[in-house]
């Protein structure tokens, strides 16, 4: 696409009734800004961003139990309750470097565990699927490392009668996230005294401030604490929410205290786990420990005003910044991040649910750039708690953070594209262990230590495979982002190193047709892994990473791969049925029995852009699938993935419904729940897929028609968003890059 096409700037009148961190350092910052232009909302532009982003502020006059509100850089996260801090509720401060690691069971060794054996393709291979000679070996590596909390902070209210406040002794509770600056702004009364409390995240280092004002200070009725738990303990739930950590066992850790006059440096330390945290307090601000059995600190102030500054580090260097100057950072870094990369207005549209949707569209951009901005893929509960213990799921990358090149907010992509790089060495000891070339990217991992890239053992984990194109796909939407010859040479090894794999792990049979698995888990982890072949979404899928591949290697200068070609011209046909793709090849019961989870038949016509696919049997299976499979049995990240299916078979009024779907739950806040019972929220390949699905149903996609009728053909002029109905919608979008 050509640049012309990615930056459009595009107001879309559809029908007569449409009336209406490790730290973050400056120089990341530098290069984010220095890139900010090419995406920038230029002289003449109609959407007012400040007025687009204004009108979802997020007010709430009481705490939620199960989700804070947050301020963050996207690395690191504070998680506040109805007063800015963590006063009545004790939410998590997360970040990509804080982790933990349980001692190894007594007497044993990593190597220990050896796996179970599968029959692969006639070999006797070992997979971490379980290994029954060391159960708490099994559950040591699916548990280590586990993120940690890194500290609580809150206020201590006293009454006049000098016993602790409850929530419910406050009065006149107004708080406002302001999503234009990222400043969180908390006011109540206690007994008539007002207390107001400006909490923010600095967007260069793991600083969070607040700015207390209330006479309750000065009358000694008003501290703020800094409490330290011992992080979650082996055996926990792998849905740990919402609070992460044990405060009730102090002697398992330990903290030092060491004052620089206005300034203090916290040292916790736990097992090998060791970090800071540096205060910044204002003047006449004191910090003491006052119970040397607790792991809790207080700070007391002399006026009617405390400003703290808490740094959270690895070793604090340097000076920790004023409070002020991080609330000034953030009011100056978040109005950039909204002027630059992509912008949808739906405000004049007729349809009354418009303003829903524009809400879940802004506010996802404000919580994705909290929780899934870092350095690492974020996991699905990102920064807010520690779901499957904090480790991150390569197959979810697609939907956590593949909308940022959509989006035009490359600066946030690429501080984590480079796992792929960092893995890279894992991945291909992986694959040559069982007897595959290429790179093997595993899925539920972690980059801390001595365990990155180390798979986390698990039948569905080891055996899953639709992660594997993953790097080819987001080195093509870098490529339609940046085409050139520098581009081609950051992907260079990694799309080889993926399409290996991907060539080496389909096998070829007596007929000459090659075929995929067994074993293998299907995307929707819902199928028996030793009896499942030739599953149609990840068919396709192979036949997309060797597709651009080979055009990978064409631009390259290099010439085509043969054996990839002999893989890709043999590989079997999407498995039909009745004339509808299906899960996998020979499944029973498909639509009775296995017709459950993700909506796996529909995903190669929706995610991906159709690869073996007839579109008229995918419009059968469409229909198939709207007629027997359970929308409660649906992860909310299903509605864009169905949306997104919808759109390209040019029922974009269906596609709209999906975005809007009750089961697609956005809270209050804007917090994306699971959709799921028993997987916790918030849920963010729910956010990551709407914002992948609007961008796509606004900018179009490859071959995406004129119109909603389906013709073939490129999107057309100025005047058209693909994705949305004729009806009932004016869409204003700017700055967004189509879908492949």
């Amino acid at each position: 696409m050509t640049e012309q096409r990615r930056l459009s700037r595009r107001t879309v009148v559809k029908g007569a009734a449409a009336v209406a961190s490790a730290t973050l350092m400056s120089r990341v910052l530098q290069a984010e800004a220095a890139a900010a232009p090419r995406g920038e909302s230029r002289p003449g532009t109609r959407i007012d961003r400040f007025a687009l982003v204004s009108r979802h502020r997020v007010v709430r006059h009481r705490s939620d139990l199960e989700l804070p509100v947050q301020v963050g850089n996207g690395r690191f996260a504070f998680g506040a309750d109805v007063t800015g801090l963590q006063t009545f509720v004790p939410f998590n401060t997360l970040s990509d470097w804080g982790w933990h690691v349980d001692a190894l069971p007594p007497g044993k060794q990593i190597s220990d565990y050896r796996g179970t054996i599968w029959d692969t393709y006639g070999r006797d291979v070992y997979y971490w699927t379980d290994d029954d000679n060391e159960p708490e070996l099994h559950n040591w590596l699916r548990e280590n490392p586990h993120r940690a909390n890194l500290g609580r902070i809150g206020l201590r209210l006293l009454k006049e009668d000098g016993s602790e406040a409850v929530e419910a002794d406050l009065t006149d509770i107004v708080q406002e996230l302001d999503p234009w600056t990222g400043v969180l702004r908390s006011a109540f009364r206690l007994e008539g005294h007002r207390v107001a409390v400006e909490t923010a995240c600095h967007p260069g280092e793991d600083v969070v401030a607040a700015r207390i004002s209330s006479d309750l200070i000065r009358l000694g009725r008003l501290t703020v604490f800094l409490e330290f738990p011992y992080a979650t303990a082996a055996g926990r739930n792998k849905f740990e929410a919402p609070y992460v950590g044990f405060y009730d066992r102090p002697e398992l850790h330990s903290t030092e205290l060491r004052r620089q006059g206005r300034a203090a440096i916290v040292t916790h330390t736990m097992d090998a786990t060791r970090y800071q945290v540096g205060l910044n307090l204002s003047a006449g601000a004191r910090v003491s420990r006052p119970d040397p059995a607790r792991h809790r600190y207080e700070i007391t102030g002399g006026g009617d005003h405390l400003d703290v500054a808490a740094l959270f580090a690895p070793e604090i260097r340097g000076t920790v910044p004023v409070a002020a100057e991080v609330v000034r950072q953030s009011e100056h870094w978040w109005p950039r991040y909204w002027r630059t990369g992509g912008a949808v207005d739906l405000s004049r549209s007729g349809d009354p649910r418009w303003r829903e949707l524009e809400r879940r569209i802004v506010l996802s951009q404000y919580h994705l750039a909290v929780n899934d901005a870092g350095n690492d893929p974020a996991q699905e509960s990102g920064l807010v708690n520690n779901g499957w213990y904090g480790k991150f799921h390569m197959e979810m990358y697609w939907w956590h953070a593949f909308q940022y090149a959509l989006w035009n907010r490359w600066p946030l992509l690429d501080r984590s594209t480079d796992v792929y790089e960092r893995f890279l060495p894992k991945a291909r000891e992986l694959a040559k262990s069982q007897g595959f070339r290429g790179a093997r990217w595993p899925k539920m991992t972690t980059t801390h230590g001595d365990a990155i890239g180390r798979e986390s053992p698990g039948t569905p984990t080891c055996l899953l495979i639709w992660q594997q194109p993953h790097p080819i796909f987001l080195a093509e939407l870098d490529y339609q982002a940046h085409p050139g010859r520098r581009t081609l040479l950051k992907w260079r090894e990694v799309v080889h190193e993926s399409a290996e794999f991907i060539a080496s792990f389909a096998n070829r049979e007596e007929s000459g047709r090659f075929v995929i698995g067994p074993p293998i888990m299907c995307c929707n982890e819902r199928n028996p892994s030793a009896e499942t072949m030739n599953p149609a979404f990840e068919l396709s899928y192979w036949r997309f990473g060797l597709r651009i591949a080979q055009a990978w290697r064409e631009r390259l200068g290099t010439g085509r791969e043969p054996y990839w070609d002999e893989v890709l011209g043999g590989l079997a046909p999407l498995p039909v049925e009745d004339g509808v793709y299906v899960l996998y090849e020979g499944v029973p019961n498909m639509w009775t029995e296995r017709n459950t989870n993700h909506p796996d038949p529909i995903a190669p016509f929706g995610m991906l852009p159709g690869d073996g696919v007839d579109v008229e049997t995918m419009r059968a299976t469409t229909r198939k699938v709207y007629e027997t499979w359970p929308v409660t049995d649906l992860y909310s990240w299903d509605f864009p993935l169905l949306a997104m299916n919808a759109a390209r078979l040019g029922d974009p009024a269906t596609a709209v419904d999906y975005l809007l779907h009750e089961r697609l739950g956005f809270t209050d806040t804007g917090l994306p729940a699971s959709g799921k019972s028993g997987v916790p929220s918030p849920y963010f390949p729910s956010a990551g897929g709407l914002l992948y699905a609007v961008a796509m149903m606004c900018a179009g996609w490859g071959d995406s028609p004129e119109g909603p009728s389906g013709e073939a053909g490129r999107p057309g002029p100025d005047g058209t968003a693909p994705g949305f109905p004729d009806q009932g919608w004016v869409v204003h979008w700017e700055d967004l890059a189509p879908a492949l």
